[in-house]
């Protein structure tokens, strides 16, 4: 069994069984067996909790009690995918590995699928773990077994994964980066024909890290994702064993939520699968799959199970999952009140809201200015350096680029100067710094930077610059102009701001572009969803606490709209409206309290249930207005992860939030972002940017959790 990293937080759903007893266990499953008929429950229950270690031990003191193979007996004993799940269980990991390739390739035909799955989602050392259990198992060598029962560049590959000496290194040379890129595209893009060897070359052996890059830079130099140029480039087997090897370097946990997902939906279960990967998991990702699972298909992988399967077979699997995580349909009593707990936290809770930006000590405007502006003068200070004039007059370039050296002048733009002087300085002060900026030099900072910096480096400094209501306002503006609306942009800024920060938005829209907010969301969106964000852009959210009678009438519309009451009371127009008012201008603690007695009163989730019911911009609107009443920095972490994770970066979401909230809950963000995906913000942002851009959001952050 492969052992997280150290340090790394554990994410299966099957632990040690505290208090432990091998024969005493032993004995409880003997005496289960024991007799007509068998105790399955007794049976289950044991087993699903228990580690694999620990099954082991069982093993061994079963034999020790009563002369007997506990497996053989359990196989005996038991009947169908109920034994096939236990005994896959009782088994060390890589010996089920090794019994599933063994009845992959026996018989006529061939599991490719199977195969697939195993080799390519495996590490290293679970690789040679699984070639030395079938070696021990069945006395012959898996290389040999697979290539003669494979064949072209599908067993090429195989042969490949098998080896397991795929590099482990984290340490990525952008220069190879680069090399594979251009020798993928070559062997296949631009190849008459393609050049498999290449593409089994890269994919076989380059660390995870490195062909997430690979895959990243790919993307930007050919416009297409890798996946693309595979499906294009390759056929059968060996293009469907490529993309699980992709899917698996770019999250394994996804790729397994996606096979589980297809193991059960339509007519019939895959039943062969299912037991696979629920067993291999349970004790290495199974809580990230179920995660993954939740959010691609919204629906918990534990009532897929539940809806999908019966019997003792089904218990098993339930216990394997480790908790039910559904919100999208009707909740079990259970996951019904843990729902409700949380919304009862957030109500009670008052955490302080705190940035990673604060205004700096000592501050001088002056000499922050000055700096700034030599940071940009590059070559035209040249001649304040003794005897670089009087070199230049007699032509001697070698000595003044010497006494240039010598004096360490910058040549060109000093980045580093502007990241460390702009992010480290509150809004107020970044302001001060512009009016002495103007005072002393009679120029414009934002006009300088404009000329100096470029790119996503610019937009990120320049966003910084601005007045925080000015740049909401710019943001605005950008997502309605030209062609199409970023409606996502338009919803994260109106649904998040408060009464304040929204009446500073106005004015600050009506002062930069001699419009009204309220015009310009009028012309460029329509139907409900220009209704919802009018009312949101009004800023007259109330402030007062919660009311219970009134939560409960609202909770009651809010059924009747998502269609789950029994007796409607009203017209649907109506209710709409009404729904949508309660949304935009219900106080954030009463809302709290209303999203609580829906619980109670329908024994469904008003996010999920939203979801589900709703479709478009105005489930998109509604939602993020939940999410920031229950957990705004939560939201804000959701939306970063995002705008990083895949194939591309947008970097777009990631300046706007990363300039908003840097001196607002940066720093509660960061808190959500590692307690939800298990990494920092500062790592997230680190494996996704580069360069100066990646230097100032690093400064934005604040620091690694």
């Amino acid at each position: 069994m492969a052992k997280p990293a150290q340090g790394a937080k554990y994410r299966g759903s099957i632990h040690d069984f505290p208090g432990f007893d091998p024969n005493q266990d032993a004995e409880a499953l003997y005496t289960a067996m024991k007799g007509f008929g068998s105790d399955k429950e007794a049976i289950l229950d044991i087993i699903t909790s228990r580690s694999n270690r620990q099954r082991q031990e069982v093993c061994q003191s079963y034999k020790s009690l009563y002369g007997k193979d506990l497996i053989a007996d359990l196989k005996y004993e038991l009947t169908g995918k109920f034994e096939r799940l236990i005994v896959g269980l009782m088994r060390p990991p890589a010996y089920c590995d090794a019994k599933e390739i063994k009845d992959a390739i026996s018989g006529i035909g061939t599991d490719e699928k199977c195969l697939i799955e195993i080799l390519a989602s495996r590490t290293n050392e679970q690789m040679h773990q699984l070639v030395a259990a079938y070696k021990d198992a069945y006395e012959r060598d898996l290389e040999a077994d697979i290539i003669g029962d494979t064949s072209g560049h599908f067993q090429k590959m195989l042969v490949v994964l098998l080896q397991g000496t795929r590099e482990e290194d984290d340490v990525v040379s952008e220069d190879l980066v680069q090399q594979d890129v251009q020798d993928l595209y070559e062997a296949g893009e631009l190849k008459w024909g393609t050049d498999e060897a290449q593409f089994i070359y890269i994919l076989g052996n380059r660390s995870k890290q490195h062909l997430r890059l690979v895959f990243d830079e790919y993307l930007k130099t050919t416009g297409k994702p890798i996946e693309a140029s595979i499906r294009g480039e390759l056929s059968g087997d060996f293009e469907k064993l490529m993309l699980a090897v992709v899917k698996c370097i770019r999250s394994t946990p996804e790729y397994f939520a996606e096979r589980l997902f297809k193991a059960m939906k339509g007519l019939g279960t895959r039943d062969n699968t299912l037991i696979r990967i629920m067993v291999s998991r349970s004790e290495l990702d199974m809580l990230d799959i179920r995660e993954i699972f939740r959010t691609k298909y919204e629906k918990s992988l534990y009532s897929m199970i539940k809806n999908d399967t019966s019997g003792e077979y089904k218990k098993t699997l339930l216990k394997l999952s480790g908790g039910d995580d559904d919100a999208a349909g009707q909740f079990f009593p259970e996951a019904a009140q843990v729902a409700y707990q949380m919304w009862e936290l957030s109500a009670v809770a008052r955490v302080e809201l705190k940035g990673t930006v604060r205004p700096a000590n000592d501050f001088n405007p002056d000499a922050d200015a000055k700096a700034l502006r030599k940071a940009m003068k590059g070559l035209a200070s040249w001649k304040q350096y003794p005897g670089t004039e009087e070199s230049t007059r007699s032509q001697n370039w070698h000595g003044a680029l010497a006494l240039l050296l010598t004096h360490r002048v910058t040549l060109g733009t000093d980045e580093d100067t502007i990241i460390d002087i702009i992010t480290h300085r509150s809004n107020v002060q970044r302001q001060q710094i512009r009016q002495t900026f103007k005072s002393h030099f009679g120029r414009d900072l934002m006009t300088d930077l404009k000329s100096e910096i470029s790119g996503d480096l610019a937009r990120l400094i320049l966003g910084l610059m601005m007045p925080p209501a000015h740049y909401d306002a710019k943001q605005l503006k950008k997502a309605m102009e030209g062609a199409g609306t970023d409606e996502k942009a338009l919803i994260e800024i109106l649904a998040t701001r408060t009464n304040a920060e929204i009446r500073a938005i106005n004015e600050a829209y009506k002062e930069d572009y001699h419009k009204s907010l309220e015009d310009a969301l009028s012309s460029d969106t329509s139907g409900h969803f220009r209704r919802i964000l009018i009312s949101l852009a009004t800023g007259h959210r109330e402030e007062g606490g919660e009311n219970l009678d009134q939560a409960r009438e609202d909770a009651q519309v809010a059924a009747e709209i998502l269609e789950i009451a029994d007796t409607p009371s009203g017209d649907k127009t109506s209710l709409e409206t009404r729904f949508m008012t309660i949304l935009c201008t219900r106080s954030y603690p009463h809302l709290r309290r209303v999203f609580q007695e829906f619980i109670k009163m329908t024994n469904y989730d008003v996010e999920h249930t939203i979801k589900k019911e709703m479709s478009g911009d105005v489930r998109d609107a509604f939602v993020a207005i939940v999410q920031s009443v229950k957990n705004k920095p939560l939201f804000f972490a959701d939306k970063l992860y995002k705008s990083m994770k895949g194939a591309g970066t947008d970097e777009k979401t990631l300046t706007r939030i990363m300039v908003s909230r840097s001196e607002i809950d940066l720093l509660n963000i960061r808190r959500e972002f590692i307690e939800k995906y298990d990494k920092s913000l500062h790592q997230a942002i680190e494996g996704d940017t580069s360069g100066d851009f990646l230097k100032a959001l690093l400064a934005l952050c604040g620091g690694e959790d």
